[in-house]
């Protein structure tokens, strides 16, 4: 009896820990160095869709962006640190659940999984340039793309796992953009703290960011389905590839203008979320 209650307890003390100034401080740092990247991407889009080719809108050319400016190793490490914290934070959730009445549910605790796995592949890329300097040899997500696809499809059912996997990103990305539509978002906010307008531009990055973020993730995951359907690996395209498609529709560049602004409003939603979001 006093052992199971002593296990109790020790649960309970990690709990509150996992949910204490450490990890909140450490999601606060993530959800800002999040920010950070979307800025960044969403302004080399608008450079693109304004007829500089030259630059490299995804992870890696915003990297390679703030590594040029004054003090950019201090920077890149102050990023690559926020995106651990980021990770943490998602490794706490999967471990003792988020905030929220189902927050300790089965499928919250999944998505936190896939969240800290995917936060952690982030955090290493950016220290692993911040390293090297830029002298990474990841090479552009649109090559990395090209890679991996290439790989599934000379495994057993590949064409199946790529079009799955191409499925699934596709109704992520309309998860997030639907999901950002609705404003969901506002059960994870600490509302009252917010004044009328703060709020109402919160929702103006909010709305606009979310769907424009979701319609991104969208779209390359329907390149992905075809990269299976066509079983040519090329077809698959990273962020870069999948931003300058949008300039190639009929609408030209304001397509990708219309997208990259609403990737740069996704950045400033991300300082909102690191200012108000629940932990």
């Amino acid at each position: 009896m006093d052992m199971s209650a002593m296990a109790q307890g020790g649960r309970i003390r990690a709990r509150r820990a996992a949910r204490g100034s450490v990890v909140e401080g450490a999601a606060r740092a993530g959800l800002a160095a999040r920010g950070v990247i979307y800025l960044l991407v969403g302004a080399l889009a608008l450079q693109i869709a304004f007829g500089d080719k030259g630059e490299q809108a995804d992870r890696g050319g915003a990297l390679a962006e703030l590594s040029q400016k004054p003090f950019g190793a201090v920077l890149l490490w102050a990023l690559g640190i926020g995106l651990v914290g980021m990770a943490l934070w998602r490794l706490s959730e999967m471990l003792f659940g988020s905030v929220g009445q189902d927050g300790r549910s089965a499928r919250k605790r999944l998505l936190a999984t896939a969240r800290f796995a995917f936060y952690v592949f982030v955090a290493y890329s950016v220290l692993s340039f911040a390293a090297n300097r830029g002298r990474s040899g990841s090479g552009s997500s649109d090559r990395q793309s090209q890679d991996a696809t290439a790989r599934a499809l000379e495994m057993p059912a590949g064409q199946w796992l790529v079009g799955a996997a191409g499925l699934a990103i596709v109704a992520a990305g309309g998860w997030i953009g639907v999901r950002a539509v609705l404003r969901k978002y506002h059960d994870k906010l600490r509302l009252g703290q917010m004044s009328p307008r703060t709020r109402r531009l919160v929702d103006v990055t909010g709305v606009a960011g979310g769907a424009a973020r979701g319609l991104v993730f969208a779209v390359a995951g329907v390149f992905a389905v075809r990269a299976a359907v066509d079983y040519e690996p090329d077809r698959a395209k990273g962020l870069d590839d999948t931003l300058r498609s949008f300039a190639d529709t009929p609408l030209g560049p304001w397509l990708l203008v219309c997208v990259a602004a609403g990737l740069v409003l996704f950045g400033v939603f991300s300082f909102a979320m690191a200012r108000w979001r629940r932990v």
